[in-house]
């Protein structure tokens, strides 16, 4: 990142702004000059928080990523069973998911289709998806010791198993308009497959 003075408000305006540019729009289709007109940032002053679009990405993918980690920790401090904070976690993104009228989906997913050809980018997505999977792994192990899931099966196989089935019924939700694929996979998977 070049030496100039800046604003970690600004950076963090642009990050927010790009996440959501991406999310709708894809990487391609979202463009620098939309996304600085919307955070009300002069077009000069991006380079100075970020080398390139590229680069940019990648801060978004990680804070998205972040952001998306401190989600499923605050569910489950709300929840005195790692199953039951699972649920809540799933539950409180169907719900963001429906009031933002199905747009989105999931940054990493949707960018992981499109940035095969940026080695920074798809640094930063898999070490993200790496972060998310170790955390939902460190849950189904949780609640494996509470007698809440099956532990015939390495947590981290089952953790890999929900999150594909998810990502799966996110696009499906979008396809359709609705969230029922995603109540779909939780009722057969924290209802039924993942039992013990």
């Amino acid at each position: 990142m070049p030496a100039t003075r800046t604003n970690p408000d600004t950076r963090q305006r642009l990050i927010e702004v790009g996440i959501e540019a991406f999310l709708h729009m894809g990487y391609h289709g979202a463009g620098l000059k939309a996304i600085l007109n919307e955070a009300g940032i002069p077009k000069g002053s991006f380079y100075n928080y970020f080398d390139s679009k590229e680069d940019f990405a990648s801060a978004a993918i990680q804070h998205y990523a972040t952001c998306l980690n401190v989600k499923l920790q605050q569910a489950l401090r709300e929840h005195t069973s790692p199953l039951a904070g699972l649920r809540a976690f799933f539950e409180g993104l169907a719900k963001a998911f429906e009031k933002s009228g199905y747009a989105g989906g999931c940054l990493i997913a949707n960018l992981g289709g499109e940035l095969d050809d940026s080695p920074i980018c798809r640094q930063a997505l898999q070490s993200s998806m790496d972060a998310y999977l170790r955390s939902l792994a460190t849950v189904v192990a949780a609640a494996q010791g509470a007698g809440e899931m099956r532990d015939d099966m390495e947590p981290v196989e089952l953790a890999s198993m929900l999150s594909d089935a998810w990502e799966g019924a996110v696009i499906r939700m979008k396809v359709q308009q609705t969230v029922e694929p995603l109540k779909l996979v939780l009722n057969c998977f924290l209802d039924g497959f993942l039992k013990p």
